[in-house]
């Protein structure tokens, strides 16, 4: 299974199912994606927690007034099928309102960075 896609899909149920806390497997790409979610306040807070071969991610989900502060996930670019996008060619999420997190080869970073940057990369998914 892709583990990207793992990840989205436990954030997104938890929030639907109204936990504060999920868990996920560790890994350094997952890290610095959760990291992103921090920064643009889509969650609350993430930490590495457990032993060196038993590293977990456990994220802090974040609400207002009972509702996810995520309103959808999206993964664009999958195993079977990887989706690259040049500078100029990053799409706006909702208009802007949302944000595209791209794999670039200076790092993972919001779409609104790789802009900035003129650098392209791999979309890896879209957050609202």
């Amino acid at each position: 299974m892709d583990p990207i896609a793992d990840l989205l899909v436990r954030i997104k149920n938890a929030q639907a199912a109204g936990r504060e806390i999920t868990e996920a497997p560790f890994s350094r790409v997952k890290l610095a994606i959760a990291q992103i979610l921090e920064t643009e306040q889509f969650i609350d807070k993430v930490e590495k927690k457990g032993a060196r071969n038993n590293e977990k991610l456990e994220i802090k989900l974040k609400y207002d007034r009972g509702v996810g502060a995520i309103g959808g996930i999206k993964r664009v670019s999958k195993p079977g099928q990887r989706a690259y996008a040049p500078s100029p060619k990053i799409k706006f999420v909702k208009q802007g309102y949302g944000l595209s997190i791209i794999s670039t080869s200076q790092g993972i970073m919001t779409d609104k960075e790789a802009r900035k940057k003129k650098i392209g990369g791999e979309v890896l998914c879209e957050i609202w």
